[in-house]
């Protein structure tokens, strides 16, 4: 559960979400690449500028922590498109050859994913080490009578793209004629936890099923960032791209307090 109602309520616009563990913005690029499945080395720079920005706009409307690299990394790639899409007279390409104006973007990309790599490399290995008296998967499988089911933790881009479909599934359905019902975020969370205290675990797209104008839709995916924050829930997919699945946790006690509690700094 999650702790007594505070002395406020807050509305969309008062309740900016930020997330400690924010991917940069080629974090999106990639995300972007691997979702098109796109040859790093001929980037369609034109669907992958306009889709950035989409997934730009979503996040300001969001109010989520947007850093400027964001920013300066969409100025960049519609430098880079206006580059491509500009012909270069004959007689400088015979002069002087200067190069894909995609090149230097493309060895940000590779330079990233080779750091991300290493990383994620070290960090199985510390799992593997912590986890090398447990017992084996295909033991674990014969207990439980079924295959054990790899999950992976979802990032944001992920979580974005999973609530865009959410939105223009929205849109498709009939409107409903009746006025929007102002909830908090902090309401919305409770009903939430809620829900998954009988649950446990709930597909993505589920919890939004009750929702019937857009703010509702963008206050129940805002609630659920700040579940996320505050460790009240985990979220998995079995593998890229794949439906995401939300999960009930028992909150550590090192978790994050809610916003306006009062013994927040």
């Amino acid at each position: 559960m999650i702790d007594a109602p505070h002395d406020f309520e807050s509305s969309i616009p008062q309740y900016p979400v930020r997330l400690d563990n924010f991917e940069g913005p080629l974090d999106l690029l990639v995300h972007l690449i691997r979702r098109h499945e796109i040859d790093i080395y001929d980037i369609p720079i034109a669907l992958i500028t306009g889709q950035y920005l989409e997934y730009l706009e979503l996040m300001q409307e969001l109010d989520l922590d947007v850093a400027g690299e964001f920013l300066v990394m969409a100025a960049t790639l519609i430098q880079i498109k206006a580059r491509m899409l500009v012909p270069r007279p004959e007689a400088a390409d015979e002069e002087e050859d200067a190069g894909d104006p995609r090149d230097a973007l493309v060895q940000r990309l590779l330079e990233h994913e080779k750091y991300k790599a290493a990383a994620e490399l070290l960090h199985e290995r510390q799992t593997e080490r912590s986890a090398q008296w447990t017992r084996p998967d295909s033991r674990v499988a014969d207990i439980a009578g079924q295959p054990i089911e790899r999950e992976i933790e979802v990032d944001l881009f992920s979580l974005l793209q999973a609530f865009q479909a959410v939105m223009a599934r929205a849109r498709e359905r009939r409107p409903l004629e009746l006025p929007d019902e102002l909830v908090s975020i902090e309401r919305r969370i409770e009903q939430l936890n809620a829900r998954l205290s009988e649950k446990e675990a709930c597909g993505f797209e589920d919890l939004f099923e009750e929702d019937r104008s857009r703010s509702e839709l963008v206050t129940t995916f805002l609630a659920l960032l700040e579940m996320v924050r505050l460790k009240l829930v985990r979220l998995f997919q079995s593998g890229p791209f794949a439906p995401i699945r939300v999960y009930r946790r028992v909150r550590p006690a090192d978790a994050p307090r809610p916003r306006g509690a009062a013994d927040d700094a």
